[in-house]
């Protein structure tokens, strides 16, 4: 099996070299960015290239540049009536053709004699709704950027305002907890799309299972997110998968240490407009074993992600999309007393869980200038989480059980009209069936299994919004808009308002002003906790809520360098509290087992400034330089501000990377990335030395809840790679490492049965990742 897996692999590598080439195609679409018609006679060049390149746009917004030589490019875009716009840092390899969806934005002063400086659109966002706080996430850069590990999470990590943790992708934005993230897929949220998702960190996992070979270019926004945005409080993830190239098949097989991936696009036949692409990735993290937490040997999962694309003549455009993945992990408990050191040491834990989201998605043009889009959706999330513990005659006793299991069916709708150069509307609905069955079991003070939650049902979230942007001039853009909801388990509803002001008072300079009231659910199996009396007495929760207000400072300096300044305040209120106890959900972290009655009596403010300061690639390197200084705190009944437990305080992130263009024809690629990261060191709360000691168990003092900081973090991220591109084959030989300074991260405290001491509980993981991808 495996000298034939060689001879094959040798003779794909001597195809590439007997048939050399060095240049690709350009293709895509020019559209409009209000009412997304395409944009007909739009010219289309290639700026850096050594030999003028460029095209027009036929009718249908189109265009294809061929015979393009291998490299990185900037893509102008050009037509009277629409201000022009600089597609930075595309990298064109052998193996694939480059395609491109670009939106332009109509001059309001529609003169023909009126010289517009070009808009770089590198960091500007995907929904035209976004004024302020919001920046497209390329997926090239999440394979290039150091520490992206090609996972969006991670490469948000890279951002202001953005601190996170090395074993787990969970990110905290502007002091929120993770679990307040939202993630969108093709304008659907979708739950949590991490490998051991809520394990460890609600709202974060171990990595992504959304595959860099099937995403598109999404948007990152961290603060008063437009209308159209419910259920979210710290940031959103709006992702987008691609459409796969309609005119050849392209494929690519990686081999890792992480993962396995095969992935593949195409039409379904030639001369079809219609197209596929998927992804499939098995794990191979048996191989990081011994680099791993000592509980990952058991570690094991596979993902699935694609899209269909079918054009049609009248009845506009379908694609069917999906993601999913499923997991396995676990722990096996030391069966030799004598060893027990640790509480872990004891117990037996097996952990299944599965995740999907399943699309059906409609973008039809209604007039002239409207575009109506439709979804129908289906999500699943499940976790089966089983635990026993070693009593003294090593016979295993059931500590906790964990059976959750939420559908959700989508049917959203929303309409996009372009009114005239001035207006543009978006108003929409958002119907959400919540079908759930949920187990929650616990044993306390070696105590039986107390059942906590046993709930089936259907429930329901419904969201409407209107958001209408009006430019007044070049100068000046107004966004209003407002969302609501409803959750029919307990008719709890929110009106929330959005607005932002753009004063673009330089052609390289604007000051943004954004406001908004958003609000988010927790997780459904806190609304049905019981009391010994069968009770459920935390049904009627409120949504936790929160003002965001940002101002925005922007600066283009020349094409290649842009500044961002941006301080921020939010106040959080409405948050569930435990009554006489310091403890609030803006702290919640990985805790099913809640067992006490909540109010919605808590509040929070995060505040602090983000600063960006970027080079765009060009001439071979970029960097970047992002800078954090905020607070976050909270109270509860007592009325006394305490440091929330992502209070970190600042985080600066220095990135760098170079690539050269080598070999005989100069086609070939080797790149170098690194990335250092500075932030302060986590929140804790004392020990309770008395009643650990008591427990034989770590007991906090949770009357100074997070008063402790442990000191700041450095971590360092490195990759390099080799690409060698062949005549419609390109190789690439990579090298990824997350955490090279072996940062230890903090897990807690832990009872040491063998010392009778609390120890604090770190490790260091350094994830590395050593891949060869071959594309053709």
């Amino acid at each position: 099996m495996n000298k034939t897996l060689l001879f094959l692999l040798l003779n794909v590598l001597s195809l590439g070299i007997l048939y050399a080439q060095s240049s690709q195609n350009i293709r895509g679409m020019v559209y409009d960015k209000e009412s997304n018609n395409p944009i007909e006679y739009a010219t289309v060049a290639v700026l850096n290239s050594k030999i003028p390149l460029g095209v027009s746009t036929d009718s249908l917004g189109q265009f294809k540049i061929q015979n393009v030589p291998i490299g990185r490019y900037d893509i102008q875009v050009t037509l009277i009536g629409y201000n022009p716009i600089i597609i930075k840092e595309q990298l064109l390899s052998s193996s694939k053709e480059l395609y491109l969806e670009i939106a332009m934005v109509e001059n309001s002063k529609q003169l023909d004699e009126i010289v517009v400086t070009p808009q770089i659109n590198k960091s500007q966002p995907i929904n035209n709704m976004a004024l302020g706080s919001a920046r497209m996430l390329s997926v090239e850069e999440a394979g290039r950027y150091a520490g992206g590990f090609d996972d969006p999470a991670r490469l948000a990590t890279s951002f202001a305002g953005v601190t996170s943790s090395v074993g787990n992708n969970g990110i905290v934005v502007r002091g929120n907890a993770p679990k307040f993230l939202q993630w969108r897929m093709e304008d659907v949220e979708i739950p949590n799309p991490n490998h051991f998702a809520e394990v460890t960190t609600f709202g974060g996992g171990g990595l992504s299972a959304l595959s860099s070979f099937v995403l598109g270019n999404s948007d990152f926004m961290t603060g008063a997110f437009p209308a159209e945005y419910s259920n979210v409080l710290s940031g959103v993830l709006d992702m987008n998968l691609r459409t796969g190239n309609n005119q050849k098949r392209e494929n690519t097989v990686q081999l890792g240490l992480v993962g396995i991936d095969v992935a593949s696009e195409g039409p379904f036949k030639k001369g079809s407009n219609s197209s596929y692409i998927f992804n499939y990735r098995y794990s191979t993290l048996g191989l990081l074993s011994s680099m791993l937490p000592e509980d990952a040997e058991n570690t094991k999962y596979q993902d699935l992600s694609f899209k269909l694309n079918f054009p049609t003549k009248s009845a506009g455009v379908f694609s069917i999309w999906g993601v999913g993945l499923i997991d396995r992990s676990g722990q096996k408990a030391e069966t030799d007393p004598s060893k027990w050191e640790y509480m872990q040491d004891k117990e037996d834990q097996d952990v299944k869980q599965y995740m999907g989201a399943l699309g059906l998605n409609n973008r039809l043009r209604v007039w002239k200038n409207a575009t109506l889009k439709t979804s129908l959706a289906t999500t699943v999330s499940g976790l089966d989480m089983h635990t026993e513990r070693m009593d003294a005659n090593v016979k295993p006793i059931p500590q906790n059980l964990i059976k959750s299991t939420n559908w959700n069916f989508v049917f959203a709708s929303s309409l996009n009209k372009k009114y005239s150069g001035i207006h543009t509307n978006k108003t929409g609905l958002r119907l959400t069936g919540l079908k759930y069955n949920l187990l929650l079991e616990e044993a306390t003070h070696q105590q039986p299994m107390n059942t906590i939650t046993d709930e089936s049902g259907f429930s329901s979230l419904l969201s409407a919004y209107t958001n209408s942007s009006l430019q007044f001039s070049d100068k000046w853009t107004l966004n209003l808009g407002i969302n609501t909801q409803l959750f029919t388990l307990n008719n709890n509803y929110t009106i929330e308002p959005r607005a932002a002001l753009l004063w673009k008072f330089k052609p390289n300079q604007s000051l943004a002003l954004s406001y908004g009231l958003h609000s988010r659910l927790e997780m459904l199996n806190y609304y049905f906790t019981k009391s010994k009396e069968g009770e459920l007495i935390n049904k009627n929760m409120d949504f936790t809520k929160a003002h965001h207000i940002v101002l925005s400072y922007d600066l283009n300096i020349g094409n290649d360098y842009h500044l961002k300044i941006e301080p921020y305040f939010q106040q959080l209120y409405s948050v569930p509290i435990i009554s006489d106890s310091t403890f609030s959900f803006i702290n919640l972290q990985n805790d099913w087992f809640i067992t006490n009655k909540l109010s919605n009596k808590g509040k929070g403010v995060n505040y602090g400034i983000d600063i960006t300061f970027e080079r765009y690639m060009s001439e071979g390197y970029y960097y970047m330089l992002t800078g954090s200084l905020f607070d976050s705190r909270y109270k509860v009944e007592d009325n006394k501000w305490r440091n929330t437990r992502y209070n970190r305080n600042f985080v600066f992130n220095v990135l760098a990377g170079k690539e050269w263009m080598v070999g005989r024809s100069k086609q070939n690629m080797f790149n170098a990335n690194i990335r250092l990261s500075y932030q302060g060191g986590d929140r804790y709360s004392p020990v309770n030395l008395d009643a650990s000691h008591k427990e034989e168990d770590a007991i906090y003092d949770e009357s100074k809840a997070f008063s402790k900081q442990l000191s700041p973090a450095f971590l360092l991220h490195f990759n390099v790679s080799y690409k060698i591109n062949k005549k419609s084959l390109s190789h690439e030989f990579a090298i990824k490492v997350l955490n090279a300074t072996s940062y230890k991260d903090y897990q807690g405290h832990r009872y040491n049965f063998k010392t009778h001491l609390v120890d604090p509980e770190r490790e260091a993981i350094i994830i590395p990742n050593i891949s060869y991808k071959i594309e053709f």
